[in-house]
């Protein structure tokens, strides 16, 4: 086999088997401490350290996988995993909301260590000529992931269903520190580590095409976590009256297709047909995204069946959703530089952190004050604002060296 395919290959077995944690502990948190009595806002406030701390990790981690290698940022990603779910698996009498809040920080400085040293991986394993390549494996690597964490979700439903919340952080935490063992004996050493130590003050990015999509990834994945993370499962359990098995369940299946859709993006975007997208398709894709929220929420509003509603409207907008996503994750890889790649995507998914953080936040006291179709409406919203940002970007940008301006 290819030592470069070799390398994607464990990048990606780490990336999935880290995912398929992290989506199960944050169904585990939702439905554990919703079946406890608390709010949809109290809920939310559990993950404000994670998202909080997945913007300074990226800001910050994109500097230290500069100048460590990513191999490194990527299994200390793994081992505070570890250290989170062990946090958790204390007696149910110790699991204040503190602690919780204190170990969510602890995973969200993981999660974001680990998918920024993933998708920084692969721009050093794809030469800079084959934009095509890099696109299918950015789309492989970004909805095998998504996938995974759906596994995850259904995994975390069952398994506080079958061992209770601390056995089931217990056995997540064993199976993890298998994978960390296997990464530090086989992934290559020093992979991203930049020829020049970077200083401190280079965290910034200085490229235009990079600040404007993190702009618009900002707004994208607040506006998808403003009614997924908290408002919808509460939604389901308290007005749908579904258990949490079929929640769990539910929102498992659609991060799978949704994933499968990511995975199979380079196919329907056109890549086939002609030249890999740039800048502009992010405009284009997002418009009829932003159509669906909006209608969703007019539909709600109208009294329409809520079921219906909620679960059609679901698929079609994980479709464009996933499409949108994908586009973004090709792009940042593009843009990047080679030299130093940790810095361009570390700051990229600082933005993406910033809008997981702004959606779960809005996500538990938008619904808590107006229910599930205001929380749709801030979604179209946010997606249109992503939409006009993406009109700033440019049509194709050459790969290779540093970007520049102001």
């Amino acid at each position: 086999m290819n030592p470069l395919t070799r390398q994607y290959l464990l990048v990606t077995a780490n990336y999935w088997a880290f995912t398929l944690t992290d989506g199960a502990l944050r169904m585990l948190v939702v439905l554990h401490f919703h079946q406890l009595g608390y709010s949809p806002l109290q809920v939310a406030m559990l993950f404000v350290f994670y998202e909080f701390f997945g913007v300074v990790t990226n800001l910050v981690g994109g500097w230290l996988g500069a100048r460590l290698g990513l191999n490194r940022t990527m299994n200390l990603g793994l081992v505070l995993q570890v250290g989170a779910l062990a946090m958790l698996a204390v007696p149910a009498a110790l699991l204040a909301v503190p602690w919780v809040m204190a170990a969510q920080a602890l995973s969200g400085i993981a999660k974001d260590l680990n998918k920024m040293s993933a998708k920084g991986s692969i721009k050093l394993l794809v030469p800079g000529d084959q934009q095509a390549r890099l696109y299918r494996w950015v789309a492989l690597l970004t909805g095998s992931k998504n996938a995974l964490k759906g596994v995850g979700f259904f995994l975390g439903a069952l398994l506080l269903a079958w061992l209770g919340f601390g056995g089931a952080v217990l056995a997540m935490a064993a199976m993890l520190a298998l994978v960390w063992i296997g990464s530090l004996v086989f992934l290559q050493a020093d992979l991203g580590r930049a020829s020049a130590r970077p200083k401190f003050r280079e965290l910034l990015s200085k490229s235009p095409a990079i600040n404007r999509l993190s702009a618009a990834r900002l707004f994208l994945f607040g506006a998808r976590d403003v009614w997924f993370v908290v408002a919808l499962p509460v939604f389901l359990a308290e007005r749908l009256g579904w258990p949490h098995a079929e929640i769990g369940a539910f929102l498992a299946l659609w991060i799978i297709g949704y994933g499968a859709v990511q995975a199979l993006a380079p196919a329907i975007t056109g890549l086939r047909s002609g030249p890999v997208p740039d800048g502009r398709a992010g405009f284009a894709w997002a418009l009829p995204l932003a159509g669906v929220a909006a209608a969703m929420a007019a539909a709600l509003w109208a009294g329409w069946p809520a079921q219906t509603v909620v679960v059609t409207g679901l698929l079609v907008f994980g479709v464009l959703f996933a499409l949108n996503s994908a586009l973004h994750s090709y792009l940042i890889v593009s843009y990047a530089r080679e030299d130093g790649v940790s810095l361009d995507v570390g700051f990229y998914y600082m933005a993406n952190a910033g809008g997981r953080l702004l959606g779960t936040v809005l996500s538990g006291a938008v619904y808590q004050a107006w229910g599930l179709a205001a929380c749709l409406a801030v979604s179209s919203v946010f997606i249109l604002m992503a939409a006009l940002v993406s009109l700033g970007l440019p049509r194709h940008v050459a790969p290779g060296p540093a970007p520049t301006g102001t």
